[in-house]
């Protein structure tokens, strides 16, 4: 049978729940195969509930009901109705309690979804709608307990018995088994509920808060990485300490806990004092984790930690808010990743993955708004639109407001909402209240989905001395959204003289002081500005800071983009003139015939930047690399992936063989004279040096190549190591490729996390991950089609980053793609569904390609016993 279409969810039937929780009682008996779940629920009935007769309805998901108590009488089964997807009970007093016990498998729990088992330990992930797949409960998160959790097990296999809150008893039991019982004195919603049983060993530390309160501080991991956790213990100290200090938030249990888990669909879950992160996430050391893994772990230990206020203390009201937490907290994080780096470099990083993915996103068939209307299943939107997006809409209110208003908003919001489950316009309202200004049209930016276009002209007077500014706003039609209305704004800019100075940006003629920098406030569809006291054309420097998420239209030239490269004083508006720079010379040779010359100047812009050792190495090492393959082909209209491919190769291989001699001498001047150390200046050095070396292993440099396997042989980081193997997997020198690979391998086999990185080397190599070579990669004894991390690292790299090869012109990358989906939607639905993506924006390619790819798509359309995951995707993109 065919499935049906799924229920479709609308924000506009939200209705309070009928009946509120007060307390949870919970005691789980852990056996192997399987669990038995005793519930008790204090319930009564809400008064702000126009049902006043609704019957009580609990959802469920894949339970098996034992029994069924009301206030300590057994329910016959007449007197309830278990629907498999809910119990329903039609009569019910006013205030009840409530006991019900179910049996579920965690064994066979592939979805990995409420209680599950992974590498021999049970976990939890309740969020979205985990928590149904455990116990009969309304699973949704305004319905806000208290929490009290049992957990029994047997002591030899389970020693390990964690859960929310405090622990508050512990003892022997028969048979070998032990307990110990939680207590969560705090109210939250279900999704915040979590459970880990296993063996692990235990790492503490501690923290004093800054009222002087100690808080006690563990870590648990499988022995074989308990040296892998110190960073993310120190990353944890940072984050409190950060948000004492930026946000005045201070921790409110006695105990924050950690736990690593090897099987898990996101990357951690800020569960109520007890975060389960997945182990790529969280566990790092030199030896096995490069630079990128150690500030990515550093940030997502902050966000997890972060969202003890921004998402637990105070939560979103349905999952239709669910940017409510995510925003915010990512604009957390990110403020947090700034301070403890380089705040340049971590915009350039937030901006590249908006530009790249998310305003893909925006313009594909599932755009969505950061407060979507409407949804199938709420795991699909878990997307860049509401967490990266989400982020950039907090971030123009704090641009608006300034810091100091921006945290009187924060301080209202928690003190206004503590303990509430609210929603965006919460939020915004905190932050109107708190400064005093009207942010009515700024919540359009919630409402309405797409990426507006600014499309920016000027001129230049010379008589009266006046630089004219014309800024017109477009947002593209989406999916169920036209003529869209004209947005909020903040456009941050400066002028740069001829000499290479900054302009005063005086906006009217008697202006004695102005501003070198000024953020403008667009609010209608077209705005002119004029800037008095100007000498000569000014070189426009445009949406500084990346001040807003949208796309810039201006016919910038390309002496004016190089002349922002050398000149422009923001660091982020220099590395994007390089950017820009660097696209028109590529797009110029897609599908120019071989042999056409590469832009001369590009190649001494490039010159300077490899050799300039006064610019801060950070910026230096971002604005080497050149736009990515995806980034380019979401700028272009009926994308070509392998003419595209091959002039960005052209460009590439024609800057390294220019500047061999540079690359030799960045290479050779970036060396490590000492510790390995995860500082910013450390990462820009390794940085430089293995960008020097991917370069020159491109041209086939035979003296690139002795550098690469030397460094291969001999670094003391992964980092480095990682880098001479990219170096060499990506060349032409297939015998050296070989042997890194399998001395790799044979070197780091027993580390899953480093084997994750060893697939993705080649899966995401258009030299070692062509189709045939990821389809060894899947049948190799390490590759494990029940890990998430195994699934990703080769498929998700294949059909993600190695884009020459899954858009091969024959269509077998797309066929493949659509049997990996196929296979993975009966088992893990939700991996299934992420996995779809490279897929959904057919229309954006030429016919050669958009034709196969919708047919692949129509394939796992017709997959009989098609998940809702799945489902909502799939046809959504056809629509579209």
């Amino acid at each position: 049978m065919r499935t049906s279409q799924p229920q479709t969810i609308y924000l506009s039937d939200y209705k309070v729940p009928a009946y509120l929780v007060d307390t949870v009682e919970l005691t789980f008996e852990l056996f192997e195969d399987g669990a038995r779940v005793h519930s008790t629920l204090e319930l009564r009935r809400n008064p702000e509930s126009a049902e006043a007769s609704a019957p009580l309805e609990l959802d469920g998901d894949s339970l098996k009901l034992e029994s069924v108590a009301l206030d300590g009488a057994k329910l016959a089964a007449s007197d309830y109705e278990d629907r498999g997807d809910q119990l329903v009970i039609r009569s019910v007093p006013d205030r009840f309690r409530l006991t019900t016990v179910t049996w579920i498998e965690p064994q066979n729990n592939t979805r990995l979804e409420g209680l599950y088992k992974s590498s021999g330990m049970f976990c939890t992930q309740c969020e979205a709608e985990g928590f149904r797949c455990i116990t009969y409960f309304p699973d949704r998160p305004d319905v806000m307990a208290r929490f009290r959790t049992r957990i029994e097990a047997s002591k030899e296999a389970y020693p390990i018995l964690l859960s929310n809150g405090n622990d508050v008893e512990k003892g022997e039991l028969e048979n070998g088994r032990h307990f110990v019982t939680w207590e969560d004195p705090f109210p939250k919603p279900c999704y915040l509920f979590a459970l880990v049983a296993g063996d692990l060993v235990e790492k503490r530390d501690s923290f004093t808060t800054c009222s002087g309160r100690d808080i006690d501080l563990r870590m648990y991991v499988e022995p074989r990485n308990a040296r892998k956790c110190d960073h993310a213990m120190d990353s944890l100290k940072r984050s409190m300490r950060w948000d004492e200090e930026v946000y005045g938030r201070e921790y409110d249990l006695d105990i924050f806990m950690i736990v690593a888990v090897d099987d898990f669909n996101m990357g951690a879950m800020e569960n109520k004092g007890l975060n389960i992160f997945n182990s790529s996430c969280v566990l790092a050391s030199q030896e096995t984790a490069t630079d990128i893994a150690f500030q990515r772990i550093e940030a997502i230990v902050a966000h997890e930690y972060f969202h003890n206020w921004s998402g637990n203390r105070v939560t979103c009201r349905d999952w239709f808010q669910l940017s409510l937490k995510e925003g915010f907290t990512v604009f957390r994080d990110s403020q947090f990743s700034a301070d403890m780096g380089s705040p340049t470099v971590k915009r350039i990083e937030d901006v590249t993955l908006l530009r790249t993915a998310q305003f893909a996103e925006d313009s594909g068939p599932m755009a969505h708004p950061v407060r979507p209307a409407s949804y199938m299943e709420i795991t699909n939107f878990y997307t860049l639109t509401v967490y990266e997006k989400g982020e950039e809409v907090v971030r123009m209110i704090h641009t608006l407001l300034g810091p100091d208003m921006f945290r009187k908003g924060s301080d209202l919001y928690f003190e206004r909402h503590d303990g509430q489950a609210v929603t965006t316009d919460d939020f915004v309202k905190a932050m109107e209240d708190a400064s005093g200004r009207d942010l009515s049209q700024f919540r359009l930016w919630y409402e309405q989905a797409g990426t507006p276009v600014l499309t920016v002209s000027d001129e230049f007077d010379a008589g009266p001395g006046i630089y004219r500014l014309t800024i017109e706003q477009n947002i593209p039609d989406t999916p169920g959204q036209t003529n869209k209305k004209p947005q909020h704004i903040p456009f941050s800019l400066g002028l740069l003289g001829q000499d290479g100075q900054p302009l005063p940006l005086q906006l009217e003629a008697d202006a004695s002081e102005a501003p070198t920098e000024r953020v403008l406030e667009l609010t209608e569809a077209v705005h002119t500005f004029d800037f008095h006291g100007v000498e000569a054309k000014p070189v426009p420097s445009l949406l500084r800071h990346f001040s807003a998420p949208v796309r810039v239209r201006y016919p910038w030239t390309r002496e004016q983009l190089l002349f922002l490269m050398s000149h422009d004083p923001d660091g982020f508006n220099r590395w994007d003139a390089g950017q820009r720079l660097a696209v028109d010379v590529i797009q110029s040779l897609v599908g120019a015939a071989d042999g056409s010359e590469v832009e001369p100047r590009l190649v001494e812009a490039y010159r300077k930047l490899v050799s300039d050792t006064d610019l801060d190495q950070a910026l230096v090492a971002k604005m080497l690399q050149l736009p990515s393959e995806a980034y380019l082909i979401e700028l272009a209209e009926n994308a070509d992936v392998p003419a595209i491919h091959q002039a960005r190769e052209t460009v590439l291989k024609c800057l390294a063989h220019a500047l061999r001699n540079e690359l030799l001498a960045c290479y050779q001047r970036n060396l490590e004279t000492g510790a390995y150390e995860v500082t910013p200046e450390a990462i820009a050095r390794r940085s430089l040096r293995n960008t020097a070396l991917a370069w020159l292993l491109v041209i086939n440099d035979e003296k690139g190549r002795t550098l690469a396997v030397s460094q291969l042989n001999q670094a003391d980081n992964m980092t480095d190591r990682m880098g001479a193997l990219q170096a060499l997997v990506n060349s032409d020198y297939e015998d050296d490729r070989r042997q890194a690979l399998d001395e790799f391998y044979n070197s780091f086999r027993d580390d899953p996390q480093v084997v994750e990185q060893w697939f993705s080397v080649q899966a995401a190599s258009d030299r070692a991950g062509q189709l045939p070579d990821i389809r060894k990669l899947l049948e190799h004894p390490a590759f494990d089609w029940k890990n998430p991390n195994k699934i990703r690292s080769v498929v998700g790299a294949f059909a993600g980053q190695n884009l020459a090869a899954f858009h091969n012109p024959d269509g077998s990358g797309y066929d493949f793609l659509a049997d990996q989906v196929c296979r993975l939607d009966d088992s893990n639905p939700q991996i299934a569904a992420r996995l779809v993506t490279p897929l959904t924006r057919w229309q954006k390619f030429a016919p050669a390609y958009s034709g196969p790819m919708k047919s692949a798509l129509e394939r796992i359309r017709d997959k009989d016993g098609l998940s809702r995951d799945v489902y909502e995707v799939v046809h959504k993109s056809l629509a579209g």
